[in-house]
């Protein structure tokens, strides 16, 4: 049954308040942000610590033995993983173990770590989500004075006794979390904790980022990022069939195995054309929360299916309000078209190539003041209109210099690369495709991230809503395209990586060879893997990861938690 959650307007729902589970309240004692992103929000990621608890309650999750509909009838009482609620408390609980007899019983809650040597047996959080079960148990007609702390890292059991103390904080705390989940905006983050540190969702609350920006703590400490080994299966051939077998995908071709992956080392399952997957891999990917991404035959971006997606609905309801305040748009589309155009800047100073009219290394500076100008007037732009004009003479000029960033080599051997201006739908030249399937796969990255948020990727600030165009993607892809996109098209031109034999030309356009598009992908991906020092807050991350934690900022600009949307400027 899927458990009901506060209503995403502040409470204002007619509807019964759905219980508080007594897990959530151990979070709520322990930080109320926490309790509120993942309970309100429904946010969650793993970490090392909270695999381990999984695994030291696979005993207990099994159920077993039943509590008697006669509290007093039974004579002894052993039952795992009991579900309980209460109308009364609002509270409902899974109980790990109930122990007993003759209508007075013990809850037993496991916990993976070791007892911790404290006056009182152990923390609070976990004394409360405790009494919270004796307190169910008493609502069901059990005599419940105590119940036991089970530490399997040093497996010991602690004995709490539900005092008038414990009880009146526990009463406390549901009161308290109700008022909590009733508000739109979550509790502010703790200010420099040692309990972020080992959160799993640190990453998703951005505690330091957040009190940065509001200079409320004094330094950011690196986040401890998810791993994420797992990389996207591109599937290009005609005719390849993804298939699920058991913990792996399997690719056929002709009925005969080319290719295989485990599960857990997947990302993203990427399909170019006609290449197909099966029902049971895709529903294996919906469980795992793994995106399948189809793209067509020469790279373009057609869409994305995920499981149920992400269920907070109030990210999406602020982000859909935001899009309809001009003022608002205009002010986060200033900062995104002045940090595309400072980054484009930025590109042409550090890899340009000696041409006829300019020294080795040194990029014509008037070209360079011609961007330094554009930048300022994004920033004072009247108008989305106005601001689209400015965007576009920056890019005429940015393309016009796009070839100084080429290697002298790459341009001016037989067969070489030549660039004009920039042309698309179709690209008429191999640079211009080159950017082209770059820039989709950019959109798609884009759209994946947004997805896993909780934000809609179809609805932007810039970009204009049209049908079938993932106008937030476009819009958080501009301070990108140059440091991402352009980089990765730089780097396997001048590396030799694609050369002008790995395209094809027709009279509809140009476009990759299959062999040429498969090294493309990975020089692709090797700059989404490198790692790049946060101007703001200073630590190192990948740009895959660092496309997370913009759209998580953008979330918290979009709640009020931080003042202005930091954009993403490199030196």
């Amino acid at each position: 049954m899927e458990e009901k959650r506060p209503a995403p307007d502040g409470g204002k729902s007619t509807e019964p308040p759905a219980p508080i589970p007594a897990r959530i309240l151990n979070e709520f004692v322990y930080c109320p942000r926490l309790a509120y992103l993942m309970w309100v929000q429904a946010e969650f990621a793993h970490n090392a610590d909270t695999v381990e608890g999984a695994l030291a309650h696979r005993r207990v999750d099994s159920p077993s033995g039943s509590l008697p509909e006669d509290a007093e009838a039974a004579e002894t009482i052993h039952a795992r993983s009991v579900d309980l609620s209460s109308e009364r408390l609002g509270v409902t609980a899974k109980i790990d173990l109930i122990e007993g007899a003759a209508g007075e019983v013990h809850p037993v809650d496991y916990k993976k770590s070791k007892r911790p040597h404290v006056a009182a047996g152990a923390y609070d959080p976990e004394r409360v989500q405790l009494c919270a079960q004796g307190l169910l148990l008493r609502d069901h007609g059990f005599r419940c004075d105590f119940g036991f702390l089970y530490f399997a890292g040093s497996r010991e059991r602690v004995k709490v006794e539900f005092d008038e103390e414990l009880i009146e904080l526990t009463l406390k705390s549901i009161a308290g979390l109700k008022a909590t989940a009733a508000s739109d905006v979550p509790p502010p983050p703790l200010v420099d904790s040692p309990k972020c540190i080992r959160c799993s969702l640190i990453g998703i609350c951005l505690p330091d980022e957040v009190g940065f920006i509001n200079r409320v703590s004094r330094e950011v400490r690196p986040i401890f990022a998810r791993c994420d080994e797992a990389l996207p299966l591109y599937v290009q051939s005609p005719g390849s069939y993804l298939k699920k077998d058991g913990e792996r995908l399997v690719i056929e071709e002709n009925r005969e195995v080319i290719a295989e992956a485990r599960f857990l080392d997947v990302s993203q399952v990427v399909l170019f054309g006609h290449a197909g997957i099966s029902t049971p891999a895709v529903q294996e990917c919906f469980r795992r929360e793994i995106p399948v991404t189809y793209l067509s035959h020469g790279g373009w971006f057609i869409g994305h299916t995920v499981g149920t997606g992400h269920r907070n609905v109030m990210t999406r309801t602020l982000q859909y309000q935001a899009s309809f305040d001009a003022q608002k748009c205009l002010k986060l589309s200033r900062k995104l078209v002045a940090g595309k155009i400072h980054n484009c800047r930025t590109l042409i100073r550090r890899n340009w190539k000696a041409t006829n009219d300019a020294e080795e290394g040194r990029a014509p500076a008037d070209l360079l003041q011609a961007l330094r100008s554009d930048i300022r007037q994004a920033t004072r732009a009247a108008s989305i209109e106005a601001l689209l004009g400015v965007e576009g003479s920056a890019a005429r000029r940015y393309f016009g210099g796009f070839l100084g960033m080429i290697a002298s080599g790459s341009r001016q051997e037989a067969g070489g690369f030549d660039f004009e201006s920039r042309n698309r739908r179709p690209p008429k030249d191999p640079l211009n495709a080159m950017l082209s399937f770059a820039y989709a796969m950019l959109t798609r990255e884009w759209t994946v991230t947004l997805s896993a948020v909780g934000l809609d990727p179809y609805r932007g600030f810039f970009h204009q809503p049209r049908h079938g165009r993932p106008a937030l993607s476009l819009d958080m892809m501009e301070p990108f395209r140059p440091l991402v996109a352009d980089s990765a098209v730089l780097m396997a031109i001048n590396n030799g990586e694609v050369k002008r034999e790995d395209f094809v030309f027709t009279a509809a356009g140009c476009n990759l060879k299959p062999s040429g598009r498969k090294r493309f992908i990975a020089a692709f991906e090797r700059r989404l893997a490198q790692e790049v020092t946060h101007p703001i807050f200073k630590y190192r991350v990948s740009y895959r990861r660092l496309f997370e934690i913009q759209a998580r900022l953008l979330i918290r600009y979009l709640a009020g938690e931080i003042p202005r949307y930091p954009i993403f400027l490199t030196r």
